[in-house]
């Protein structure tokens, strides 16, 4: 018993399927496949964007809103509660409280009847780093959006420049025209992010959308409320340490004082960022041998990043090395601090026993005469 199908409020869908059709994008680039990776970019532009640490894209999902009132409330919060316009899929802007809570209300009502335990948003964050042109980045969200999005689903964008980092909010509504939930996986967003950074290349701002392991980088991204908690810690808002530091802290001291083992995800690490120098070896001894100027520069950068990437680093591993480093120094102010001279039970009794001395008698006052 499904409720009766409501329209759009904001706008005609036609119009943005027509313009994509007439001008070439979204799903009618012709260069761009399903998953979100451009066929233009071989394997060795990739290399060498990686080797020459071009800026990596970051797309993470914030959230998730239930019902219309979790959804308005966010939706006030990504338009800055009216002094930020909010962008719908076909272009057009939204400022008004009560225009934000018909579309939270729109999105909403279809699950009206599980609206405490249903998702009515995914919340999601594109996001550039510093020095990158803030409208560049926003027109690049909305082609990741249309591509990967299609008209399935409604969405909303807002662009933030308040931070140092440009970054846009995507708010997509959960329930697709086809019935079918909007959940992005870890795979899901590891395409978002390769038709993102697609989208900016072709703007001409270098990025690059690559696995951590293929960096070198061991070290995974926290989710935001834990990054929130650790910024008012050590802004001094906060002195009470997060459960995730405490449990680290606590395996790694064990592990420091060889009563554990690191986690099996480490040695994996390890083993796969081997295989990785292995490939990227290989695929310099490659390039010297084309004979190309550019191949050989590119050869001599791709063992430049080597050299400075010997071994990959886990969280772990730095929680472990910075516990290892506080063990080392508190060993050695033990060391430094001067030992306590014991006697000898021989010199003990060599020493002769001390006699007490008879105390003189105590003299009780004269009576006083009357």
């Amino acid at each position: 018993m499904k409720p009766t199908f409501r329209p759009r409020v904001f706008g005609d869908p036609n119009m943005g399927y027509a313009a994509q059709m007439r001008n070439g994008t979204g799903r009618f680039a012709r260069s761009i496949t399903p998953s979100g990776s451009r066929h233009s970019d071989d394997a060795k532009a990739t290399l060498a964007r990686i080797v020459r640490k071009s800026p990596e894209v970051m797309v993470k999902v914030t959230g998730r809103k239930k019902g219309a009132k979790h959804l308005g409330a966010h939706l006030q919060y990504i338009g800055r509660h009216g002094k930020l316009a909010i962008e719908t899929r076909d272009g057009e802007q939204i400022e008004t409280k009560a225009d934000m809570d018909r579309v939270a209300d729109e999105w909403s009502d279809p699950l009206y009847w599980r609206q405490g335990t249903t998702v009515s948003a995914v919340a999601m964050v594109f996001s550039m780093p510093e020095g990158t042109n803030p409208e560049t980045v926003k027109q690049a969200v909305r082609e990741t959006a249309e591509l990967m999005l299609g008209d399935n689903h409604d969405w909303l964008m807002a662009l933030h420049t308040d931070t140092p980092r440009p970054h846009v909010h995507l708010t997509v509504q959960a329930e697709g025209m086809d019935r079918k939930r909007f959940d992005p996986r870890r795979e899901d967003l590891f395409h978002f992010r390769e038709a993102f950074a697609a989208a900016l290349r072709s703007r001409g701002i270098e990025a690059e959308a690559t696995p951590r392991y293929t960096r070198g980088q061991g070290k995974a991204g926290a989710s935001m409320a834990l990054t929130q908690m650790r910024a008012k810690i050590l802004s001094g808002a906060s002195k009470v340490p997060t459960e995730a530091d405490v449990k680290q802290a606590r395996e790694a001291m064990q592990v420091a004082l060889g009563k554990a083992q690191q986690p099996a995800f480490v040695s994996k690490s390890r083993a796969r960022w081997d295989d990785t120098r292995r490939r990227f070896e290989v695929a310099a001894e490659q390039l010297d041998k084309t004979g190309n100027r550019a191949d050989r520069e590119l050869a001599r950068d791709v063992r430049a990043f080597l050299q400075e990437r010997p071994t990959i680093e886990t969280v772990p591993d730095r929680v472990l090395r910075k516990t290892e480093q506080r063990l080392k120094a508190g060993r050695e102010r033990e060391a430094q601090q001067p030992q306590r001279s014991v006697a000898s039970p021989e010199k003990e009794q060599r020493q002769p026993q001390r006699q007490h001395e008879p105390q003189p008698p105590k003299r009780t006052p004269p009576a006083r005469r009357r």
